[in-house]
């Protein structure tokens, strides 16, 4: 009796462990349908469209330049200047040293060449914006937003009356230490 007590313990601990094996099996085939259904259902063909029109909309978008007009529509390319501007502001308590690192975003490789050769006309007319602010201005969000604006407007006008058109779109600071 007790041998028979024995064997059915035994063959309830291997029916454990097999359904066991058998659940995780399921969960896994399950699991990896449902991860293909999810990776492979749908049709690339809209995303596919609308890349194409987006492409086409580019294309076909007339680029301006010229007399009058923005900087022509290309890839966005950067110039860096080639040394940050050092320069004091007045302050209310003390005079303040500033020192800004600048970047310029231009549209296409002819708007970057013509501000490459024009960097010492664009360096003057940055440190000039840049000396006329005043550094409790500066020690605000708002102050140094102006101070890019002001930087943007004062080179497109000088670039304007040589070249004829906008050539950078932005000044960038890439780095701003007041002391």
């Amino acid at each position: 009796m007790a041998e028979e007590e024995l064997q059915v313990e035994e063959g309830g601990k291997k029916k454990g462990k097999l359904m066991l094996i058998i659940i995780i099996a399921l969960v896994l085939v399950g699991g990896g349908g449902a991860a293909y259904f999810f990776l492979f259902s749908g049709s690339d063909e809209p995303a596919a469209e609308q890349l194409a029109e987006a492409d086409a909309a580019v294309a076909s978008a007339p680029a301006t330049g010229g007399a009058g007009g923005k900087a022509e529509m290309g890839t966005a390319l950067y110039v860096a200047m080639p040394r940050p501007f050092v320069f004091n502001v007045p302050g209310s308590g003390r005079d303040r040293l500033v020192q800004i690192k600048v970047q310029l975003l231009v549209r296409g490789s002819d708007n970057e060449e013509l501000a490459k050769t024009h960097i010492p006309l664009i360096e003057g007319t940055l440190l000039q914006a840049f000396s006329m602010s005043n550094a409790d201005d500066l020690i605000t969000e708002a102050g140094k937003i102006e101070l890019r604006e002001q930087a943007v407007t004062e080179v497109q006008k000088a670039l304007k009356e040589i070249e004829g058109r906008d050539v950078v779109e932005r000044v960038l600071f890439t780095g701003f230490v007041m002391q």
